[in-house]
């Protein structure tokens, strides 16, 4: 499974252009993580930021958005989700990191869909050890609904996630009252999402520094 090195060069790319980064790991179902412990690595990591942030000269109080690709385009939609769990759920926590705006990058959001698939690319395990069954508190498309804005980005040569599978998120998200947007770029696959240079993620820095209410300027020297 992938680790937080993966996101270092779009986080690059971010810092170059006047955003803060706060990158975060978690364990994978392949390193003891799944549920419970994926998802308490998130929560810790991503309340970090605001008890630690502003010592690394971090903004805590502004725009937050959380971005994530494939398994943590899942993660991202389940962070803004989070706060609307149950007061007492421990997964929630006493005070959770309020999400402005969620990206799914070619994310897999719908657990209970990719525990029930039948030759996908990553298997039916990880979704299923991701939820233990659990739905309502770890698959977006079954959680309470949240405050954030939430958006999906996706490769038409993208065979892990094509863009079939954010659609149906976006379509069932529409039957719930709730639109999520998805832009589909063509002739990118599943790595171009964050690749700095792609089409795509160029698509998603201007999402991001709108959301920020910045311009979009051209980078400054690292």
């Amino acid at each position: 499974m992938a680790e937080r090195d993966i996101m270092n060069w779009i986080a690059d790319d971010l810092r170059a252009h006047g955003v803060g980064v706060w990158n975060i790991e978690y364990r994978g179902v392949d390193r003891g993580g799944g549920m419970p412990g994926t998802y308490e690595d998130v929560a810790r990591a991503a309340d970090l930021f605001v008890a630690e942030g502003g010592r690394h000269g971090l903004d805590t109080g502004g725009t937050r958005i959380a971005i994530g690709h494939s398994a943590g385009g899942h993660l991202a939609l389940w962070l803004a989700r989070r706060p609307a769990l149950a007061a007492d759920d421990a997964l929630r926590g006493a005070d959770p990191i309020r999400i402005d705006h969620a990206i799914s990058q070619g994310g897999l959001p719908d657990l209970r869909a990719g525990a029930a698939s039948s030759g996908h690319a990553c298997g039916a395990d990880a979704p299923a050890a991701m939820a233990r069954g659990d739905y309502a508190r770890t698959s977006p498309p079954e959680m309470p609904l949240g405050s954030a804005r939430e958006m999906q980005f996706n490769n038409d040569r993208d065979p892990v996630t094509p863009p079939a599978t954010g659609a149906a998120y976006s379509a069932a998200m529409a039957k719930r009252g709730v639109t999520v947007p998805m832009e589909v770029t063509p002739g990118e696959g599943h790595v171009e999402l964050i690749a700095p240079d792609g089409v795509s993620w160029s698509k998603q820095r201007a999402a991001i520094l709108a959301a920020l209410g910045r311009p979009a300027a051209a980078p400054t020297s690292r």
